[in-house]
């Protein structure tokens, strides 16, 4: 059974001394499963070269060129879809959740040109860690149909897969993500904290805890310091990132 390369790749990639030896068992196994084309990344930031985030990857010739060029990660489905997900999922799946979506229509026509180059259908499956989504493993090429045990094994290769490329890869990026998570937030600030990812204003959320606004705005100065974060729209995004709401 393919269940077994799964399980036998997870018990060797411990073993594995180098990158390119841990490459090649990998593209092995997805060549047993049918898979063309694959990349294990760091989480991607629309601001940022998706390249540049990639520990290892097999591609059709020009699609990274077009998707870069054409910021296919700001509203690629799949990408979109990840932020919000906990285990791995099936490329195709995710148009159901942007049926209503404005760039829906830009999405479709990358669907189609990504297709045009191979990329039929995948899966992602996400890696989390106590500071939230660090990256993902993409696998696909010919629509390729995969049991849940199957996609529940290729969700633990791909934690496997991500933290022992980056051992190697870059360790100054391991050692801080390895690091822990110490936020200190007061009851009161959690409070405040949850209901500005609900979207409340600071008078909102002042009548909400039957506090003025001015006190509201102090304990937002004070996650905000705490987290280091630029802006409330950054306290929000570095809060789910670090699991302090979900």
């Amino acid at each position: 059974m393919k269940i077994t390369l799964l399980v036998q790749f997870l018990a060797l990639i411990d073993e594995l001394r180098g990158r390119d030896e841990i490459v090649q068992e990998f593209e092995r196994l997805l060549d047993r499963y049918g898979f063309e084309y694959y990349g294990v990344f760091q989480q991607l930031k629309p601001s940022v070269d998706p390249l540049s985030l990639l520990l290892a990857g097999r591609w059709p010739e020009l699609w990274p060129h077009i998707y870069i060029r054409k910021k296919y990660v700001v509203i690629d489905p799949t990408i979109r879809y990840l932020g919000h997900a906990r285990h791995g999922f099936r490329w195709r799946e995710t148009m159901v959740a942007f049926r209503s979506d404005p760039h829906r229509k830009r999405m479709e026509r990358m669907i189609v040109e990504a297709r045009s180059h191979g990329l039929h259908d995948g899966y992602i499956l996400p890696v989390h860690g106590r500071r939230g989504l660090l990256g993902n493993l993409t696998i696909g090429g010919k629509p390729v149909d995969l049991s849940p045990v199957e996609i529940s094994l290729f969700d633990a290769v791909a934690k496997k897969l991500f933290w022992r490329l980056l051992e190697l890869v870059n360790p100054a990026v391991l050692a801080e993500l390895a690091s822990s998570v110490d936020v200190q937030m007061t009851h009161r600030e959690m409070e405040a904290l949850n209901y500005l990812a609900q979207g409340m204003t600071s008078a909102e959320i002042g009548r909400v805890l039957k506090i003025s606004n001015h006190t509201v705005d102090w304990y937002m100065n004070g996650i905000q310091d705490k987290l280091k974060a630029k802006n409330r729209q950054h306290i929000v995004a570095l809060s789910f990132r670090l699991g302090l709401i979900s």
